[in-house]
């Protein structure tokens, strides 16, 4: 082996204009670089607390179980599904985009009896199909992705939090895509269980995935309590309901590691911490309301110039994410030679998009640290010349106009 072959890693400057990952707020990566403490070190542990504390405020809740998972945007949602799904269960999917689909892929490992309400990828479920459904079926748990990066739409939740307590059906929803940049109410939404992710508005890496559960939820996962040889003492009684059938994803012990008792499960990923509390603090000092009114502006904004440069919107623009657009390829341009020459001639990336719509849409995004106006623009232009390069013809600085002007209309400040 050359060890002189390996060298340090020096990652190429990227515009990270995608779905997600984006480009990490450098005070993220800054707190990311401090030194590494014990995870019982008092420090340690209040840092834990506080970040309970900012993403309580994050999710607009009161749970007390708000905490992160060590692992990616999917690990937080395994260990929800795992924790509360018993063999067997049914629970009723909405899908409306490939993250629906995981739903369901992950609930069908974790045996349960999967039903689901599919629509047009494009389009969002309607809450009288929803309703409808359960009375039907009689679901334990409803599942759905609040906003699905595969087609750009925004589930709205309201009336369905509502007709889940109307007939007590657990509701549990992923924002992976959608916390920090679109609104969403935990509590007034009636949600038993949120999780999420942090490389999209949330401004920071992949790996950790905040969640948080009801009281209601507790229970559920309380009444599957095992605690590991090893550690357990004489207080400690299994549950009266089947076990978890997951060691590292057992929500039970992984409370009672972030709870008073420091019940040793894993050692918690110090590094990761340090930057998903820098990620909360950043948006709570900004101003959640302000950060989601960010996230509008800047989305709008590339939907403006996107539309003067005479491309056409996919999906239901009404029903669509602030941070995200869809953005339908045109005839005889090829979208993979378009995201080619913008990555290796400008240095900024785009996404296309999965199923039925590979290569039929680029998705833009607009989040977290790139939701801001030079991002915007530095897109568009890119697009426009590589788009003009490859014989689509648009009229030269009508987009960037077009965009320039509305953030004059909103006297748009940076």
């Amino acid at each position: 082996m050359d060890i002189s072959k390996y060298q340090q890693i020096n990652p190429p400057h990227r515009l990270l204009m995608g779905p997600g990952p984006i480009n990490a707020d450098p005070r993220v990566l800054r707190a990311m670089s401090a030194q590494l403490i014990g995870q019982y070190d008092p420090d340690m542990t209040n840092y834990m607390n506080e970040v309970m504390i900012l993403y309580r405020n994050l999710f607009k809740t009161k749970n007390r179980w708000t905490l992160l998972i060590n692992g990616t945007s999917r690990a937080g949602i395994e260990s929800i599904l795992l924790s509360i799904i018993h063999p067997g269960d049914i629970v009723l999917v909405l899908v409306f985009g490939r993250f629906g689909y995981l739903l369901c892929e992950i609930a069908r490992r974790c045996r349960a009896v999967v039903n689901t309400i599919i629509v047009p990828w494009g389009e969002i479920v309607e809450p009288d199909k929803v309703e409808d459904a359960i009375k039907k079926i009689k679901p334990k748990l409803l599942l759905t992705v609040h906003g699905d990066t595969s087609t750009t739409m925004l589930q709205p939740l309201e009336d369905i939090g509502n007709i889940c307590t109307k007939y007590d059906v657990l509701f549990y929803t992923d924002a992976t895509a959608s916390l920090g940049g679109n609104k969403l109410e935990t509590d007034i939404w009636k949600l038993d269980i949120v999780s999420a992710g942090m490389q999209k508005c949330l401004g920071g890496p992949s790996g950790t995935s905040p969640i948080t559960i009801s009281s209601k939820t507790e229970k559920i996962i309380r009444n599957r309590s095992c605690v590991e040889e090893g550690i357990r003492t004489e207080e400690h009684k299994n549950g009266c309901n089947e076990m978890i059938y997951s060691n590292y994803f057992d929500l039970g012990m992984i409370i009672d590691y972030w709870g008073p008792q420091r019940l040793n499960h894993h050692t918690e990923a110090t590094t990761a911490l340090y930057g998903a509390r820098e990620c909360a603090r950043i948006i709570l000092q900004e101003g959640l309301d302000k950060s989601i009114l960010r996230h509008q502006i800047h989305g709008e904004a590339m939907l403006q110039g996107i539309k003067g440069m005479g491309l056409e919107i996919f999906g239901n623009v009404n029903y669509k994410m602030n941070n995200i657009l869809g953005v339908i390829i045109p005839r005889n341009i090829n979208g993979n030679q378009v995201r080619k020459l913008m990555l290796e001639d400008f240095g900024i990336e785009i996404g296309t998009s999965f199923g039925p719509l590979e290569g039929k849409i680029w998705r833009i995004g607009t989040m977290g640290y790139n939701a801001r106006k030079d991002c915007v623009m530095q897109t568009l232009s890119a697009l426009e010349m590589v788009l003009n390069h490859l014989g689509y013809k648009t009229i030269q600085g009508v987009a960037l106009q077009t965009v320039w002007n509305y953030y004059e209309k909103i006297n748009y400040v940076r």
